[in-house]
């Protein structure tokens, strides 16, 4: 009985690793070089950002790729009548069906450690890449266009020509949160990125100044002007590039902070009462706090939906092994790409956009995420159970 698992597993290993390599390096030279390169990236911050990339990529090839490799792996042991010969021997299916059902499990938790771990991990290195390659892309892309427009930090650069480091004949314009804008001319200019200090040093050299309150002011040699970087901005960290264990940290510092809020709205509604002072109730006095306590549940909600969603998305490679072994014996007959996409369309159709809408809702605060993100794998179990005992019947 356990030569029999051990091909069964043995099987299902060499395919998995082969399609999920196959997957994951189409994935890496379709998607990530194309996207990079649209982006500005050349090739050595491509060959810097690729090992980093590959485990951001895993969490999601692996779980269709379990699926792929059931698949193929049941469907051509049942298309060769193993499983009557099997059957014949008085062999139970299910004991077959164990080497899935533990490689899912395994995956699913090799899927949440990397998810947990090594997505944040890995997103981290490929920022600072870029943010440290930033001024030689930023050449490149003055180089190949003469001009770079980023209108949501409010940075424009045209200029004639690059020589080397040099601006030849540049312009600046950089645009005040307020709306107005500073706008700078110079017959050469050399940029540095200052990483430590968040800012980009000009060195202007023969040019003009036009001041956000119209002010314009002659640079006759040499000036040197700074700007804020234009990286991300200083908000909360997205809840995918954190871990687990930080996650829960912030929790409880954000249930700290609510807390003290709650105490201090209380205590500042009964001093208003008592001393009579009842504009304080009113919402000018009171929207700074009902703002801040806004913004501390609604981190909270996406943290708490962030926790359970990676787990039950981790824990889908478990779930398809249920649901695609079975069906794969079931449909012996057919090819196992025709039974993969049998198998896999509803899956795309319903259980992924119900994922979707179940995170957005738990996001929002209209479901609870403990129980709400589990609703998609809830789904597939009950249809591995439907299929699993047609199966054993017969």
């Amino acid at each position: 009985m356990y030569i029999l698992q051990r091909r069964v597993l043995k099987d299902l290993l060499q395919v998995f690793g082969g399609v999920a390599t196959a997957l994951t390096l189409m994935l890496v030279v379709v998607g990530v070089i194309g996207e990079a390169t649209k982006s500005g990236l050349g090739p050595n911050e491509i060959l810097k950002i690729l090992p980093y990339v590959v485990p951001s990529l895993l969490p999601f090839t692996i779980p269709a790729t379990f699926l792929l490799t059931v698949c193929v792996v049941y469907g051509r042991m049942s298309g060769d009548q193993e499983i009557t010969a099997m059957k014949s021997a008085g062999i139970n299916v299910i004991e077959i069906l164990w080497p899935a059902f533990i490689l899912g499990a395994t995956l699913s938790l090799g899927t949440l450690l990397l998810t947990d771990l090594f997505v944040p991990w890995s997103r981290a290195k490929i920022e600072h890449v870029i943010t440290t390659a930033m001024e030689d892309i930023f050449l490149d892309l003055l180089r190949a266009r003469n001009d770079f427009h980023d209108p949501a930090r409010g940075i424009a650069v045209t200029t004639h020509r690059v020589e080397g480091r040099r601006l030849i004949e540049a312009t600046f314009r950089y645009t005040l949160p307020g709306g107005q804008s500073a706008l700078i001319t110079a017959r050469e200019a050399t940029l540095k990125f200052d990483l430590q200090n968040q800012q980009i040093l000009l060195d202007l050299k023969d040019g003009q100044m036009e001041t956000p309150g119209g002010t314009s002011v002659k640079i006759r040699d040499r000036e040197l002007q700074s700007f804020p970087l234009p990286t991300k901005s200083n908000g909360p960290m997205p809840p995918r590039n954190i871990t687990i264990q930080d996650i829960r940290a912030e929790l409880a510092s954000i249930d700290g902070d609510y807390a003290r809020l709650q105490e201090r709205r209380v205590i500042n509604t009964a001093l208003a009462l008592s001393t009579g002072r009842f504009e304080d109730l009113l919402p000018p006095k009171q929207s700074a706090i009902d703002r801040t306590l806004s913004a501390h549940e609604e981190r909270r909600q996406k943290l708490v939906t962030e926790i359970h969603s990676r787990i039950a998305l981790a824990c889908s490679c478990f779930f398809f092994s249920l649901v695609g072994s079975p069906f794969a014996i079931q449909q012996g007959k057919r090819q196992f790409l025709t039974s993969f996409a049998i198998c896999f369309t509803p899956i795309l159709l319903i259980y992924y956009p119900t994922v979707l809408l179940t995170m957005n809702l738990s996001r929002a605060g209209d479901l609870n995420p403990v129980w709400g993100m589990w609703i998609g794998n809830a789904g597939l179990a009950l249809t591995a159970a439907s299929v699993l005992r047609k199966v054993l019947r017969h």
